[in-house]
């Protein structure tokens, strides 16, 4: 084969997602999205009207996420939803954290401190400035009105006792308290369900799936296939179906070729062009039983689905910018330092699925990384 014939053929596979995206956005779709689509911040506040969780499953360290999740605060309170759940805090510290978001100065330090007891590599500035976005709205409240709260949703983990191998024995010393999302859970039933309050909860993607069930290979299961409805929306969903909605935060779906994961745009790029016909307007809108939510996705999260789509995945999706404006946090810089280094060094989550950290540089590369990954791999979508 020449070289020409070579460039054309690769000319014309990379124009297959852009021909099917162009075939999947037609006249019905685009126009249900004119007619249906809200601001963001009204699509939330709607789906409150008749839910008392709302579970956003994000892609982590993406800047414009925490950004407007800042921005949801005083809005949330002006419609009487008085609480933000975050994935990424210890409920040992949550004392803290209510003291933190009410004091009449605002602690920075003691924010930090707070974050990084729960994660010794969590050094990004726009998930501490919701702890700060907080305070400033109870700062502005007159005397004696409710306050806004901030809810820690996880516990420490014990890094510490990792043995190097996971099995149950070993995940049981890390995981000291239980498992993760069943905890989550509880939190949830007991500050919230229980007391008839309403959240929106921020977690990792997987984390909010509700009827979703993350498939995964199993040797004697039906198409050699089964599914993980365990995760902290399944737990919800499955005792709370009327109370519970999950929306997706735009994002990268990820891909795999043999051995290799790479990201993708979600639908074959049917979303971002879709958005690119809104002129790209931030919007938030349905997938269930809507033309966007029947739109096909062939990413990892359809394995073992058969004809995949949006609206199997999640209630409802926000888009706030083109995956390539998406930029990564802010890292701050002395989030470790020499004091706190020895600490971080023994509490490194994950260390099996991470290179090894010996020096405080390496740990500082490490979450500088995390960040500058997400502008990266986002750009090229």
């Amino acid at each position: 084969m020449n070289h020409k014939i070579k460039f054309l053929v690769f000319f014309i596979l990379g124009l297959v997602p852009f021909i099917l995206s162009a075939q999947q956005v037609n006249k019905e779709t685009f126009e249900w999205l004119k007619n249906h689509a809200l601001s963001p911040d009204k699509y939330i506040i709607e789906k409150f009207q008749s839910n008392d969780v709302i579970l956003l499953g994000e892609h982590h360290v993406v800047k414009e996420n925490l950004l407007f999740l800042q921005e949801m605060i005083p809005i949330l309170y002006q419609n009487r939803v008085y609480n933000i759940g975050m994935e990424f805090g210890a409920s040992e510290f949550q004392n803290e954290l209510d003291e933190l978001v009410n004091a009449p100065d605002y602690d920075e330090e003691k924010a930090k401190a707070i974050m990084f007891a729960y994660n010794v590599a969590w050094g990004f500035q726009e998930y501490l400035d919701v702890y700060k976005a907080a305070w400033k709205l109870n700062r502005s409240l007159p005397d004696g009105a409710r306050k806004f709260r901030i809810l820690n949703l996880s516990y420490v983990f014990d890094w510490e006792k990792f043995n190097g191998k996971r099995t149950s024995e070993s995940m049981r010393l890390v995981f000291n308290k239980g498992t993760v999302d069943k905890y989550r859970a509880e939190i949830i039933e007991k500050e919230i369900i229980g007391k008839n309050e309403k959240v929106l909860v921020l977690v990792g993607t997987p984390h909010a799936y509700t009827r979703y069930g993350s498939p995964y290979f199993k040797y004697n299961g039906d198409n050699f296939c089964d599914y993980d409805f365990d995760w902290l929306g399944n737990r919800l969903y499955k005792k709370y179906p009327e109370k519970v909605f999950n929306i997706i935060l735009h994002q990268a779906f990820t891909q795999k070729e043999n051995d290799n994961y790479f990201l993708i745009s979600p639908s074959d790029g049917a979303i971002e062009q879709l958005m690119k016909q809104n002129s790209d307007k931030p919007a938030g809108f349905d997938l269930s039983g809507t033309p966007i939510g029947k739109l096909p996705d062939n990413s990892i999260n359809s394995v073992c689905y058969e004809n995949f789509t949006l609206e199997q995945y999640f209630d409802g999706y926000i888009f706030l910018k083109p995956l390539r404006e998406l930029e990564g946090c802010t890292v701050i810089n002395d989030f470790v330092n020499e004091q706190n280094f020895e600490y971080a060094v023994k509490n490194f989550p994950d260390p099996d699925w991470h290179e090894k950290i010996a020096t405080l540089d390496d740990l500082k590369r490490f979450i500088k990384s995390n960040s500058e990954r997400i502008s990266i791999q986002y750009q090229g979508l």
